[in-house]
């Protein structure tokens, strides 16, 4: 057995219920922030016109949308969330490294702040995996 089994196995079965619930709130922030970056198309205008590649720029925008709202939402239901998690990765190390950091470590920056609960969170999941109140969960009870 390899190691990223062992890990997968490991998280598995020491989950507690309470974790389910940080799950939740996750999916949930996550779902909240695709939400406002969507609708927030004067960030949005001024992040697609600052890159130098327009189709890139395009991409990434769309990515992270997509990858918040779907992913966020599969995370709060416990459907694939170790893979959920690990493609929202990428965003939130872009966030904390490239957007606020730059603003600096005040009190004030709460984005940066609430980019490194949810990063430290993402983490969190992808070794513990979905928990005993999830999709997964049920498929694995019921698929027999």
């Amino acid at each position: 057995m390899n190691l990223l089994h062992r890990v997968e196995h490991w998280g598995d079965t020491h989950h507690p219920a309470w974790t389910d619930a940080l799950r939740i709130m996750l999916g949930t922030i996550l779902v909240l922030k695709g939400i406002s970056f969507i609708s927030d198309t004067t960030y949005l205008t001024q992040l697609v016109g600052g890159l130098k590649f327009d189709l890139w720029s395009v991409m990434i925008v769309h990515y992270v949308a997509f990858a918040h709202l779907m992913g966020g939402f599969l995370i709060a239901v416990g459907c694939l969330t170790r893979l959920m998690c690990l493609l929202q990765l990428p965003i939130l190390v872009g966030a904390v490294f490239f957007v606020n950091i730059s603003r600096g470590f005040s009190t004030l920056n709460s984005e940066l702040w609430l980019s490194l609960v949810v990063l430290g969170l993402l983490l969190t999941f992808i070794v513990l995996g979905s928990g005993r109140y999830s999709m997964d969960e049920y498929v694995r009870q019921h698929a027999k």
